[in-house]
């Protein structure tokens, strides 16, 4: 691998780029109209123009895509996260072009972005799930309240092809079950080209736990412990840990073998992360999905197990010997939380804010302070894309002294010109319930008074 692509844009653009340029890579950014002056395109050796603002028309232009690849003779393509980086269809026109792919084949991405195909796999593998349903087509309603029945209210709507929390809705009763699934229908026909979606079973307190595993593409697979993903704001995370808040050992050590178990059962070839939720009552805990890709939230583990994540994705796509990375060889200190800074408004229940950055003060990576971001002050945050401005990430001995870092840092963070969510973060990193690890997915929703105002 001598030239790597990155077909995204932002703080991961920019992440990938400084794992290429540490193993000697050199980069090609490419970017929309809207990013021409973007920081990734600034940090990468070449860059290439896809096409307008729009998405449709720049980053997910597949044959645009390829063609800039062409241009700059780059031989391998890294997807980042988002946008193309769980569409099979592009891994392998990818691999058609001669080009390495940085990531799992095309048949994983397809199996485990099929989430209630992804259920079946899981539960073959001695996963456990919760209680679904079969899945209804675009505007086929046939048995859905019979199937409903069989799950249990409260429940969720989730598009078959979704994921990041996008494409899910809770029912409570039967009233709206018709309603709910059909608009849950339109809206993942427009998003992601599929209408299909199934009923899941939704635990009301419950705490929303991953594992980071890595497939050699063999059989083997290794992990690299969990994350602690509980505070979301509409099903999409905000804030992340690792490791999890008072997580019991041998709940740990049962979750990491299912992990592992699914990885191995598909000769699953690079990093991924499965989701679990973990059901607060009786803390059992059921499957979720697997993410065929590199996460937002990998740089606590990457702080935990001082490991670089996109770096081993480049390694074994290029054909590294791995044998030195073992399950023995992987070990976690000390406690990291991320805290996504976002132009946004909690205020108005978290609607994006685009505008100029008037201002843009950032904390200086340190000693246990890292800084992950795509824009400097003076840019423009457009509405085409997701307004997450910079990931903030602090590693300290304890959970205790990362929420003092992260505190510390967050005061010393200013972004001006933009609603934005900084004080939304400092007000959780006070919170009594957040310090004493009372943490659950509906905690933003429970607090909201405390934490917005």
């Amino acid at each position: 691998m001598n030239k790597l692509l990155i077909a995204n844009r932002g703080e991961i653009a920019c992440r990938v780029i400084r794992s290429a340029k540490s193993l000697g890579i050199r980069t090609v950014a490419v970017h929309s109209e809207a990013d021409a002056e973007a920081l990734h395109v600034k940090t990468a050796d070449e860059s290439v123009l896809l096409g307008p603002a729009k998405a449709s028309e720049s980053y997910l232009n597949i044959d645009r895509v390829l063609a800039a690849a062409a241009e700059t003779n780059a031989d391998a393509v890294h997807p980042g996260y988002g946008f193309l980086a769980e569409n099979a269809d592009f891994a392998t026109r990818v691999s058609d072009a001669g080009l390495l792919w940085v990531g799992p084949t095309p048949n994983q991405i397809r199996a485990m972005g099929d989430k209630e195909r992804a259920r079946t796999i899981a539960e073959n593998a001695g996963v456990p799930v919760l209680k679904g349903s079969p899945r209804f087509a675009m505007d086929d309603l046939n048995g859905l309240h019979e199937a409903a029945a069989r799950v249990g209210f409260p429940l969720l709507v989730k598009a078959s092809a979704g994921g990041g929390g996008i494409g899910m809705r809770l029912v409570d009763g039967p009233e709206l079950l018709e309603k709910t699934v059909s608009s849950t229908q339109a809206m993942a026909h427009r998003s992601f080209g599929d209408g299909t979606v199934f009923l899941e079973r939704y635990i009301a307190k419950a705490r929303h736990i991953e594992i980071q595993v890595f497939g050699f593409g063999d059989g083997r697979a290794v992990h690299f412990y969990e994350r602690e993903c509980s505070i979301q704001r509409r099903f999409q995370k905000v804030i992340e840990e690792a490791p999890a808040v008072g997580f019991p050992t041998n709940m740990r050590d049962r979750m990491t073998q299912c992990a592992v178990a699914l990885t191995q059962s598909q000769q699953y070839a690079g990093a991924g992360t499965v989701e679990f939720i973990v059901d607060g009552a009786t803390n059992e805990f059921y499957f979720l999905e697997m993410n065929t890709r590199i996460q937002v939230e990998h740089p606590v583990t990457e702080m935990t197990t001082n490991v670089d994540l996109v770096a081993l994705q480049i390694k074994l796509a290029r054909g590294d010997d791995l044998a030195a990375l073992t399950q023995d060889s992987v070990s976690q200190t000390g406690h990291a939380i991320e805290c996504r800074l976002y132009a946004e408004n909690p205020a108005k229940m978290f609607m994006p804010s685009p505008g100029k950055l008037e201002t843009l003060v950032l904390p200086d990576p340190t000693a246990g302070v890292r800084v992950d971001t795509g824009v400097r002050q003076g840019d423009v945050v457009t509405p085409y894309y997701d307004p997450m401005l910079a990931k903030l990430i602090c590693h300290a001995d304890s959970r205790s002294a990362a929420i003092d870092l992260m505190r510390t840092n967050l005061r010393y963070t200013r972004i001006e010109g933009i609603a934005n969510n900084v004080s939304f973060l400092e007000n959780v990193m006070a919170h009594r319930q957040f310090q004493t690890g009372d943490i659950f997915t509906g905690f933003i929703d429970t607090y909201k008074t405390d934490l917005i105002g």
